[in-house]
Formats: C-alpha cells, structure tokens, sequence
C-alpha cells in the first residue's frame, strides 16, 4: 500500500529546495540530506521509520538550490546561489572542500558515478566538472545553450543528461567528452532530469507540466505524461527500473509506471510546492520536501 510513512514539520526554517537520499555502504546508515532557502544543508538519518537530525552543515551565504550525495553514501555536495559548492563528510559531519565557482555559476551538483567528479551546471549553459581530489574545475562540457538548471549522470557513467531554462536537453558522451544529442522537446525550463538505473531511458520534467521519456541511444521520444497540473519540479528513477516519481507546483508528488506510462499513485501531503523527491536505495520509500518546510517520507510498495 502506498501511504505516508513520517512527516516532518518545520524541518527547515524556510522553504526546502533539494533533497538526496543514500544507504552509507561502511555503516549502513541511511541519510537523508535537504537543503533549503535558510542557507543550510541539513543530514538526517532514517532510523526506526523516522528522521533524526544528525549533521546541520553551515557555510553557504545564500539559500541551497541542489544537494547529492555520492554512490557509496559517505560524501555530500551542496550549490547554493552564493555560487560556492561545499563538499561535507556524511561520517564525521566536518566540511572537507569549498569550491568557488564564480558568478551564478552553480545551480545544481551531481556526483559522478565513480565520485571523482562533481558535476555543475552554470549561467553561461556549460556543465563544469570538479575534481573531488583537486577541488577544482578540471574539464567543461560546452552546451552552447541556455542556463543549465538540471543534470543527470548515467548510471553506467558513460552518459551526462543536462537541462536548460529555455527547455533544450543535451545528452554528451562522456567517453568521448561529445554532445550526443540535443532534444527539443520542451518549450519551458527543464527543472529535473533522471535516468533509468539501466541507463535506457531518460525522463525529464518541466514548467509546461509535462515529463517526457526519451530512449537515450535513439535520442526517441518515447512518451509524453500528463497528470501534474503545474511546473514539474522534479523527478527521479525508482531502483526497481519500473517506477518513478515526480513533484509539483501542484503541491503533489505522484508515482508512475514507466512501461503503462499511468499515475498509479499520488500524494496530497504537502501544502505548497515540492521542490524535491527521491527513493531510498531499494525503492521501498520515498522523501519529498516542500516550500511548506517540511520533509515527509511515504512507504511504497515494491
């Protein structure tokens, strides 16, 4: 049965934007990290079904716009609108690297999946990627687009997916460092974008309410979902590579069947925007958070 498993209230003293979610392989914690517009990065551990605070990271001079957590759940990075990313230890809660990345340079961070790299989309629409030893910008892919505000990297590593506001997607290959592909499906801001753990499909989510699902060796358009009612604000792949989830403006968040292409469930939990939303490790949950201040936790079935 699908329902809400914990909520947390007044999580953040103001409005949540981003939210990660990962089992640390060395302890087998499982945290969950949020970032808002109170300018802080928060860890909580998910233990006995519910949240429990655990680290408050300070250091950003701005509200947080993206945080991820690597594969092996033992380092965060947070990008917040100070145009610095912050990488934190999940295990010892101390700050381990500052990285200035000049001007409206990073909305949003993701680890590679080897976490070697940080990647961040910037103002100018190219994807920087920072190497996790150095601290800095070793390479850059260059979108000649828009302002990128969303990234994705392929499971297998060998695809990075980024949206720009003006809704024009690129897919590069990342063995060749070559734009593979350029989708224009979207007329409106790309806010989110998430590949299948296969590494098969890509689905991105937009302002014109509509998510799309692409075959990413095809570059084929391979459905269009309707359902939200506003801005599609985020998305991600359930590790079953059978659902996913999306959240809304439309205060919803809403779970699909990738081969129906159907809603088969939504949730009416939060009282404005959800800004966030991800599985757990298995895909037995779900974490959304909010403008409302709050993070709720909903049990899905598997």
């Amino acid at each position: 049965m699908y329902s809400v498993s914990y909520k947390q209230e007044k999580a953040h003293e103001d409005s949540i934007w981003t939210v990660a979610w990962r089992t640390n392989e060395n302890d087998g914690a499982e945290n969950v990290l949020t970032g808002a517009v109170d300018d802080l990065v928060k860890c909580w551990r998910w233990h006995e079904d519910k949240l429990e605070p655990k680290f408050n990271f300070e250091g950003h001079q701005l509200g947080v716009v993206s945080v991820d957590i690597n594969s092996a759940g033992t380092l965060a990075a947070s990008s917040s609108l100070d145009s610095y990313v912050r990488v934190w230890d999940l295990e010892s809660g101390k700050q381990l690297k500052t990285v200035d990345c000049g001007p409206v340079d990073t909305w949003t961070v993701a680890f590679s999946p080897d976490s070697k790299f940080i990647a961040t989309g910037s103002h100018s629409g190219q994807i920087n990627l920072i190497g996790l030893e150095s601290g800095t910008k070793e390479s850059s892919l260059d979108t000649r687009g828009k302002f990128t505000m969303s990234i994705a990297y392929s499971p297998d590593g060998n695809y990075i997916a980024c949206g720009a506001i003006d809704g024009i997607i690129n897919i590069f290959d990342l063995t060749t460092a070559k734009l593979l592909h350029t989708l224009e499906g979207h007329a409106m801001p790309i806010r989110s974008l998430t590949f299948s753990p296969d590494s098969q499909l890509l689905i991105t989510a937009s302002d014109d309410g509509h998510i799309k699902m692409y075959d990413v060796q095809h570059a084929n358009l391979a459905g269009t979902l309707s359902g939200h009612s506003s801005w599609v604000l985020d998305v991600a792949f359930c590790p079953d590579n059978k659902h996913f989830v999306s959240s809304s403006s439309d205060k919803t968040v809403k779970v699909w069947d990738a081969g129906t292409r159907q809603t088969v469930h939504t949730f009416y939990e939060h009282g404005d925007q959800v800004w966030g939303v991800k599985y757990n490790a298995t895909g037995s949950k779900i974490v959304s958070v909010s403008d409302d201040r709050s993070i709720v936790v909903y049990d899905c079935p598997i």
